[in-house]
């Protein structure tokens, strides 16, 4: 008996020492929350989609704990809430309100549409854009273009992308997209961008990021870009650059003028949104693009 009341007894008191040794060390290396951190969590739509540059949103809501102790929240921004939610967020860290950015919207840097690129082989290996990437060209003759598996489409949680089933291309819904990029970061050819825009949705983008010498490219695609650098002579507020023999134009730079896809003689240039303020060039002021296009029926 003296022996169970010795053994309880010995366990008691190494359970009692451990317990206040538990104590004094939670005390001690305990981790104190911000309470802010829960109401910025809170505030934040909960869509974890990255877009932000975080990995989440409890990721965001610590960076713009860090950034209102710093002082600023003007390098954080949360693309599916945007600037409504933004504010609420400097409000409940006591900063004043962010100011307006420029809306942006997710493009389809490609116009490969069936049309326009003809199928030469097919694909039947996994249905995914990044599978195909890594194992073939795709089942066309352009190494760049989109392969259509709509691995973008999958990844917008918000249904700003779909799958367009006469061309095979994505298609962005401006009411939708959140710009969170997403669907860019999925894409394995990069031919999804997430630009600025500005006068609404109105924007002049190189739908073909085909970096291949102009014949080759002419022959993969009916719609492709050859670097012939007509686009450039005609912009006036130098928006445009060629680069690889692709163009590209600077949003930030570009006035909507519509030259560019006045001049392009492979339409490769093409406006997206509503086009309220420009106006079409008529034909004959563009007597360079009248002159190829002859060139190219002659031929």
């Amino acid at each position: 008996m003296n022996t169970i009341v010795l053994a309880v007894c010995v366990l008691g008191a190494a359970g009692l020492i451990l317990a206040s040794v538990l104590y004094v060390v939670s005390r001690k290396f305990a981790v104190k929350e911000d309470p802010r951190l829960g109401e910025v969590s809170a505030i934040l739509p909960g869509a974890n989609c990255g877009g932000c540059g975080f990995p989440g949103c409890s990721a965001m809501a610590s960076a713009c704990v860090r950034a209102a102790d710093k002082g600023s929240l003007e390098d954080l921004s949360c693309p599916v809430g945007g600037m409504e939610i933004m504010n609420k967020v400097a409000a409940v860290l006591g900063m004043e309100a962010i100011a307006d950015e420029t809306p942006r919207i997710a493009v389809v840097c490609c116009n490969g549409s069936c049309e326009n690129r003809r199928q030469i082989r097919e694909y039947d290996g996994v249905q995914t854009c990044r599978i195909a990437h890594a194992t073939s060209m795709g089942t066309t003759a352009c190494a760049y273009g989109c392969l259509g598996c709509g691995d973008c489409v999958s990844k917008c949680q918000f249904g700003g992308l779909s799958m367009n089933a006469e061309t095979g291309m994505p298609e962005v819904d401006a009411t939708l997209c959140t710009a969170c990029g997403a669907c860019a970061k999925a894409c394995p050819r990069g031919l999804i961008e997430i630009r600025p825009v500005t006068h609404e949705l109105t924007g002049m983008v190189v739908r073909c990021r085909n970096k291949d010498k102009g014949v080759q490219a002419k022959n993969a695609c009916d719609v492709s870009c050859i670097g012939c650098k007509l686009c450039v002579k005609k912009c006036e507020s130098n928006a445009i650059t060629v680069e690889d023999n692709v163009a590209r134009i600077d949003a930030a730079l570009c006035t909507l003028c519509g030259k560019c896809e006045q001049a392009c003689p492979r339409k490769s240039i093409q406006k997206i949104g509503e086009w309220d303020t420009p106006q079409e060039m008529p034909a004959e002021e563009n007597p360079v693009t009248e002159t190829i296009t002859t060139k190219n029926k002659a031929q």
